[in-house]
């Protein structure tokens, strides 16, 4: 197990773990939505081949309509 932070929260995951995976964990959407490790955007394509290591930083934004 590994330890991360997820917005600001503390979560474990397992060794290997990729940003897909941990979406999916989380239950977080996968459309309209950034992700960025350690303050490094990662494209949406590279989100299955991305592995996290034991305490990067994730961040999830989720895009809003506004005006």
């Amino acid at each position: 197990m590994i330890k991360l932070r997820v917005n600001e929260k503390s979560i474990e995951v397992n060794n290997d773990f990729n940003i897909l995976q941990l979406l999916n964990q989380i239950n977080s959407p996968q459309d309209g939505i950034a992700v960025a490790v350690n303050n490094t955007i990662v494209v949406k394509n590279s989100w299955e081949s991305k592995t996290l290591l034991e305490n990067d930083t994730v961040l999830i934004i989720q895009a809003t309509q506004g005006g």
